[in-house]
């Protein structure tokens, strides 16, 4: 049996999928294969993992037709794919789903969509909108769906040898070694401007863990996002307080770097999400974003938000232009949540 995963468009929501690839995996060991459907840029985030067997790689709206969606359809044909299981919410995958000639296309029921699926379920509502509830759950939700049994919702991620080679290149350029501890930062997000946390508060943070707790912070980053990495570890002004920004960017790069930290700081954004996968404490700070939405049951995550009367407001930027939510969430604060995780001994998850 052939068997499609159209997989989430986010960083962050294809590392919450794997729960339900695993559970996926489990199900039908031996008796399906398995076809991932993802965008370019999302590919590398289950890079050394096994629960597909094959990728096929998708952009819409590209000039590069091997991306394009006729070639998909006519790949996934050839393929004579059975079931279609729709991890994405959109209309368009919805139909890519069902010119694909899948038999079965299960999937949750958003956008006008509903016709285009054979299995069709349904998120919780609140009047006219959705009810905030993790993603998590609902990619689960899917894979119990189609039969498999009750699954973990523990994340799980791998790194490859490259991945590893790179981070421990990285490391030596930037004075530290395996045994340094070290705090990662990530300041960034795709998401937009209001989950950003001020870099000046970044700035101060960095500056105060290392002087107080005589570790290297480090700082992540995305190809888009090295200027502001490397504003930060400036205006820090310690020696000890780096960034990746010269480094070779790859998602892979920053998996690694996250496994070998002691701690990650992070606004709500991908790399949060792998620090559950390996098991590394994280403080998220969360500014106009419902938590709920991104849980993903890690017990070792701190989630900090400060409350105001006009969020979370789900914007992409403040729709008012003061971003309380963040100016107002203050350094002291953050602080403390990394103090008392850095007192923390409690040992790794075994792998």
């Amino acid at each position: 049996m052939n068997i499609v995963l159209f997989l989430p468009n986010w960083i962050g929501d294809v590392a919450m999928a794997t729960p339900a690839l695993r559970a996926l995996r489990r199900r039908f060991e031996g008796s399906a294969h398995f076809i991932g459907v993802m965008r370019p840029y999302v590919a590398e985030v289950l890079s050394g993992t096994h629960w597909l067997d094959e990728t096929l790689l998708y952009q819409p709206r590209t000039a590069v037709a091997e991306l394009g969606s006729l070639q998909l359809v006519q790949r996934l044909r050839s393929r004579r794919v059975d079931w279609a299981i729709l991890l994405t919410n959109s209309l368009r995958t919805g139909v890519l789903a069902w010119l694909s000639g899948a038999r079965r296309r299960v999937g949750f029921v958003r956008f006008g969509r509903g016709p285009l699926l054979t299995d069709r379920l349904y998120h919780r509502r609140d009047g006219r909108g959705y009810v905030p509830s993790p993603v998590l759950d609902d990619y689960l939700r899917l894979a119990y769906h189609v039969g498999c049994p009750p699954e973990s919702p523990r994340l799980e991620l791998a790194t490859t040898p490259t991945d590893e080679w790179l981070a421990d290149a990285a490391w030596r350029r930037l004075g530290m070694n395996r045994d340094s501890r070290v705090v990662a930062f990530n300041s960034g997000g795709a998401f937009g401007a209001a989950k950003s946390w001020p870099a000046e508060y970044f700035s101060a943070l960095a500056r105060r863990v290392v002087v107080e707790h005589d570790c290297h912070v480090l700082l992540l980053c995305g190809p888009g996002e090295r200027e502001a990495a490397e504003q930060i570890s400036r205006n820090a002004d310690h020696p000890r307080v780096v960034s990746l920004a010269g480094e070779p960017l790859s998602i892979g790069l920053s998996k690694a770097c996250v496994r070998r930290s002691r701690l990650l700081v992070t606004t709500d954004s991908g790399p949060r999400h792998f620090a559950a996968a390996f098991d590394v404490p994280v403080i998220t700070v969360f500014g106009p974003t419902h938590i709920a939405w991104s849980e993903n049951h890690f017990d070792r995550a701190v989630h900090l938000q400060h409350e105001v009367p006009c969020g979370p407001c789900q914007q992409r930027t403040c729709p008012l232009g003061h971003h309380r939510c963040m100016t107002e969430l203050t350094v002291d604060r953050v602080y403390r949540a990394v103090a008392a995780q850095l007192l923390d001994k409690r040992p790794a998850r075994a792998a």
